[in-house]
């Protein structure tokens, strides 16, 4: 069983920052592209970014696009988002995610992914 732990979650007042991890074991990590996803109370999930296997291709959704970068160490099987100038709209519990299908080049698509983390509260109050 794959496990993915996220951590770095917690709170942080508009415009401020934040820094998410997710780690995971080695061998099923170093293959694979990651993302993040969201859900916000009474919200469906939703997309933030994607990586692919070697960090060069990296997607994000529009509403986080400029403030939030992803990044991955696979030396140490992590990867980071690190949000900047955060909004309250961004106030979710936030998911990490591995995709073996997709390693080339990164997946949008929440179903593409093999394994879950059991996501870490972000909360941004104005």
């Amino acid at each position: 069983q794959v496990q993915l732990v996220e951590s770095g979650g917690g709170w942080a007042q508009a415009g401020g920052s934040l820094r998410l991890s997710c780690a995971t074991s080695e061998r099923t990590f170093s293959r694979g592209a990651m993302g993040w996803f969201r859900q916000a109370p009474g919200k469906e999930r939703e997309f933030v970014a994607t990586i692919n296997w070697n960090g060069l291709n990296t997607y994000y959704a529009d509403y986080v696009k400029g403030r939030f970068t992803i990044s991955r160490d696979n030396a140490k099987a992590t990867v980071n988002l690190q949000m900047n100038s955060l909004k309250p709209e961004d106030t979710a519990v936030y998911y990490c995610a591995i995709s073996s299908l997709y390693g080339i080049s990164g997946t949008t698509n929440p179903n593409a992914y093999d394994y879950w983390g059991q996501g870490t509260q972000v909360t941004v109050s104005s």
